[in-house]
């Protein structure tokens, strides 16, 4: 149950500083602060049946290892059988229909609604069916890797993709000790290409994400009707 008490999501500046560290660590995101030394490693991952998520360096012949970030900090775009599906959904309805989950989602991990709302915006526009061509699903548009790490089952799951996606923000938030943009590059690049980087990646599409995602986030501090403030200026 939503604890009604737990402190609002920070409403004022770019920071992201909430200290929830030890819901990073059980995520195993200590291992992906990996050793200068190993920046350029392959990085592999899987989630065992008690939902413990793994990381490794090489997979060491275990065949439950998958790769997750190539050594250049690109995500594998390896997706055979991923049959895109753009967004559709054109009614208005949309922009406030998952209004009760956002706001149990940014309560829950600490993360500004509003941001939330934002990533929704430019990565789905709303829509819970739309796939990526690299097999990204849903609103929140989580990679089937990430959504093992945040434990989402259905990605095509409104509430589940909501909360996972909210969960994956509270974990770069974290890890990058706040800082929205680094923030929101993670989740477009992935952590290990702005680590790799030691800043916002110098990608033409990832740097677009955080100017498009920074320009939502702002009309949605600053328009209340979500409505209004989420059709495209």
């Amino acid at each position: 149950m939503l604890n009604r008490e737990m402190p609002a999501p920070p409403t004022s500046g770019p920071s992201l500083r909430v200290p929830l560290r030890a819901l990073a660590a059980a995520l195993g995101l200590a291992v992906l602060a990996l050793h200068p030394g190993s920046a350029l490693a392959d990085i592999f991952t899987y989630t065992d049946a008690d939902g413990t998520v793994h990381f490794a360096n090489r997979p060491t012949g275990d065949a439950r290892f998958k790769l997750y970030i190539k050594g250049d900090g690109r995500r594998s775009s390896a997706r055979a059988g991923v049959t895109p599906v753009a967004p559709s959904d054109k009614s208005l309805e949309r922009f406030s229909r998952y209004d009760a989950w956002i706001r149990q989602a940014a309560a829950l991990y600490q993360i500004p609604e509003e941001l939330v709302r934002a990533v929704i915006k430019c990565e789905s526009d709303y829509d819970p069916r739309a796939v990526s061509p690299v097999g990204a699903r849903g609103l929140m548009q989580l990679m089937p890797e990430t959504a093992l790490r945040m434990q989402v089952r259905d990605a095509f799951d409104a509430r589940e993709n909501i909360f996972g996606g909210t969960r994956y923000l509270r974990i770069l938030a974290n890890l990058f000790n706040g800082d929205l943009d680094l923030t929101i590059a993670g989740y477009n690049a992935g952590e290990g290409a702005v680590m790799r980087h030691g800043g916002i990646p110098p990608y033409a599409e990832t740097q677009a994400y955080v100017t498009r995602v920074r320009t939502y986030y702002a009309r949605y501090r600053t328009t209340r009707d979500t409505t209004v403030a989420s059709i495209e200026p």
